[in-house]
């Protein structure tokens, strides 16, 4: 009650105001336009007058000029004539005007002086007057002047008359425009306000699913109020979740890592240490379409880890910019916060030129570091111009943390992927104080093999400088340790798997990689209806059952021996033609790359080749779908394929069978996995096969499309456990738990200057530092 009568004592003052001052406005515009009119009316009668008593004053003909003034005697306006001499000596002035006169204006004499005609108002026996003059001009110079006299009363009559009369009109219009307002607003926000209420009701209940919106009008005014309303429902209802599942695994006394949990864990094993994080790939990238800057967040399991543990300590990820409206979108240090619905934490951009990419990223990164690691017998090229890009754009990034960090005491870095080998040790040169850790996310070939790099040393060397360094699986930390013994000087803790180098000891240790798992209890128990829909979509609506391949275009991936594989299967098992149909989802990759084009080439010629030799009007045995795809596109096809088929000739890891695993809430899918996947040293119950072997393959397709219910459900469960008790919550927690307790190098003693000179003391913490870290980058600029 008390806010409607707010509501409308606010309209009454609001419209009436706003009335009333258009009213004054109004009055006082009238009264200037009346005071130019008798301006000009004047100025044109003194001027006619002027011929006139020009003449007669010069010859001394004062009747005559007293008959000139005394026809303006009772008219209606003008008051009166009077013409002065030179020495403002009244020569004649029309009957009745001089008691109107208390004083001689001040415009006459200046006509009558200095030759200035002129105008001005005057108060006179209570009443408006006007007077405007001009000189009289003869031969020798100035007579004297003429002055006309006008009753100006007129004017504030007219003007307390206007005034009146829009004083009236303010009272009718706010009687007649609050009430049409109110009623307006109770229509037209009363009932979307109602409707928001009811909404928000249902939000506090749990009865609004995640990212829904309020029905309100589609009006521009609504738009920003229903964003941040579905942005609300997305918050709250992943609060709920959390809350839920955490209440779940306490009640089952199940320890499963979770966002919240991995927060929680970063604050306690970081204390005040802020982390940072350095990757070639931004979590969030600004481009420009139609005019306008969008935020887009590029599909990462990267992004998925390391955004909860940023989040959680308030850090900084530095990152390449890469979108083209990145730079519009960053502060004067290149800086911005993220994310942007509600910042938590720092993404600091570093700029590569296009030159610099062609040879850090596409060169040696791609051509020379990729094809190097994986056995996938792809030459790799090395090029000096490449190697010189590649250590200029890591010098670049290892300034952008110590810039970052030269206010904060042992900061934590996690430098991400075979992109940044030398970071670390520039890190370490100028900030020992520092934890670094660095992953390596693809394998770490056998020593013979990495010794075909020119630069294999420098490699090593600059891995070294971080205090751990994180591989997939333990024979990758073994190949490493083995081609640190056969190129470099140092010391090797086969017990601790440690390598100690120039005094500076570096843990090297797996650290399994993983996905995010969803709520269990999100289950999808009949997917054959969506799977049905998936094929209709291919062009196959008389399959029935699914494969999935989802890969980069990448010649590490087996698209070629895949395709074989599926050859050879339809070929020994016609029964499954018409009846079973393989969706590959190809991303395109690297296609600055020749081998990286051709390779889309052959892919493209081959599933031609293959469905021309057993494709139908209405079936397809293979659909290549050559495009990216999101998470959630990807998602109906993990959740409803029978078969999930990864035949990777080399992987660190392969993220892609534990995705699968981790949609299948159904439990009616197989894995086919290679062995030389990192993910098969941990997924047991997929079928392992060697990719090479197309006769195995096609074997193993026809087991899986033929493997009992029970089997199924009992392998994928098993799976499942697996991957959601191993996600990638527990990954980025155990990598930052390890990097928190090792012990890392002390800022040094600084002599104190003062009086007591008899040793060094320690001086405060934050002045100490600050010296120390001074030192430290005046030294690595220098070197």
């Amino acid at each position: 009650m008390r806010l409607s009568v707010r509501l409308n004592l606010c309209l009454i003052f609001a419209v009436g105001g706003t009335s009333l001052a258009f009213a004054l406005y109004q009055a006082q515009s009238e009264v200037h336009g009346l005071r130019r009119d008798l301006d000009r009316q004047s100025a044109v009668l003194a001027e006619s007058l002027e011929k006139s008593a020009e003449p007669l004053v010069a010859a001394h003909s004062y009747r005559e000029l007293q008959r000139l003034a005394d026809r303006f005697k009772d008219h209606e306006r003008v008051a009166g004539v009077a013409v002065y001499d030179a020495s403002d000596r009244l020569l004649a002035m029309t009957a009745n005007l001089s008691w109107r006169l208390p004083e001689f204006p001040a415009v006459v004499d200046q006509a009558a002086r200095q030759g200035l005609a002129g105008g001005e108002y005057f108060q006179a026996a209570g009443h408006l007057m006007h007077v405007f003059a001009v000189p009289l001009m003869g031969d020798n110079g100035i007579l004297g002047a003429l002055a006309v006299f006008h009753d100006a009363a007129y004017i504030e009559t007219q003007s307390s008359e206007t005034l009146r009369q829009a004083l009236a009109s303010v009272a009718i219009q706010t009687l007649l425009i609050v009430p049409v307002t109110l009623l307006v607003l109770r229509w037209g926000l009363g009932r979307p306000i109602e409707k928001l209420a009811g909404w928000l009701g249902d939000l506090r209940t749990g009865r609004v699913p995640a990212g829904s919106s309020p029905e309100l009008p589609e009006e521009e005014v609504f738009r920003p109020l229903k964003r941040e309303a579905a942005r609300l429902a997305t918050s709250i209802s992943a609060a709920r979740a959390a809350a839920e599942e955490e209440a779940r695994l306490r009640y089952h006394a199940e320890a499963l890592w979770t966002p919240e949990r991995l927060k929680i864990a970063v604050e306690s094993k970081l204390g005040g240490s802020r982390l940072f994080a350095i990757s070639n790939r931004e979590p969030y990238e600004h481009v420009r379409r139609n005019g306008a800057v969008e935020c887009l967040v590029p599909a990462s399991g990267l992004v998925t880890a390391l955004e909860p543990v940023l989040r959680a300590c308030q850090g900084t990820w530095i990152a390449q910019g890469t979108g083209n409206a990145d730079r519009e979108t960053v502060d004067e240090n290149d800086r911005l916060r993220v994310p942007p619905e509600h910042p938590e934490y720092t993404l600091r951009r570093v700029w590569v030129t296009p030159a610099e990419e062609q040879g850090f990223y596409f060169g040696f990164s791609n051509e020379g570091l990729w094809p190097l690691c994986h056995i996938a017998h792809t030459r790799p090229v090395f090029r000096e111009q490449d190697w010189e890009a590649y250590r200029e754009v890591n010098r670049r990034f290892a300034d952008a943390f110590i810039e970052e960090a030269a206010d904060q005491k042992n900061p934590a870095v996690l430098v991400q992927d075979y992109h940044f080998a030398l970071v670390p040790r520039m890190i370490k040169e100028a900030r020992p104080d520092a934890r670094v850790a660095i992953f390596w996310h693809i394998p770490w070939p056998n020593p013979e093999a990495f010794g075909i790099c020119p630069w294999q040393r420098e490699l090593l060397d600059g891995l070294l400088g971080a205090d751990l360094i994180g591989f997939h699986i333990q024979s990758h930390c073994n190949n490493f340790l083995e081609s640190v013994d056969r190129a470099l000087e140092s010391r090797i803790d086969r017990e601790h798997f440690a390598v100690d180098r120039g005094g500076h000891l570096t843990y090297v240790h797996p650290f399994p990689i993983s996905v995010p798992f969803g709520n269990q209890h999100d289950h999808h128990e009949d997917s054959s209806a969506e799977r049905t829909q998936l094929l209709r979509q291919a062009g196959c609506p008389g399959a029935s059952l699914l494969g999935i391949g989802v890969d980069r275009v990448d010649y590490t991936k087996g698209l070629p021996e895949r395709l074989l594989g599926l050859e050879r299967f339809f070929e020994k098992y016609p029964v499954f033609r018409g009846q079973f149909t393989f969706v590959q989802i190809g991303a395109p990759s690297r296609t600055h790359i020749r081998r990286y084009q051709d390779l889309m080439d052959e892919v493209t010629a081959e599933v031609d080749r293959i469905n021309r030799r057993f494709q139908t009007d209405v079936w397809r045995p293979i659909v290549f779908l050559a495009q990216h795809h999101s998470h959630s596109e990807i998602l109906p096809y993990y959740r409803t394929a029978d078969v999930g088929l990864v035949t990777s000739l080399h992987d660190g890891m392969n993220l892609v069978a534990k995705e699968y695993v981790a949609a299948q809430d159904a439990e009616t899918g197989v894995l086919i996995l290679s062995r030389f996947a990192g993910a098969s040293n941990e997924l047991a119950d997929a079928i392992h096969i060697n990719p090479y072997d197309t006769e195995a393959l096609a074997e193993t397709i026809h087991r899986a499309l033929e493997m009992p219910p029970e089997e199924r459900a009992a392998r994928m469960k098993r799976m499942r456990a697996y991957v959601r008790e191993h996600n990638i919550y527990r990954w980025a927690g155990n990598l930052i738990a390890e990097l928190a307790s090792l012990r890392v190098e002390e800022p040094p003693v600084i002599p104190h200057p003062g009086p007591n000179r008899h040793g060094p003391v320690r001086i405060d913490d934050r002045e100490r530092e600050a010296a120390f870290v001074r030192a430290r980058y005046a030294a690595y600029i220098r070197g």
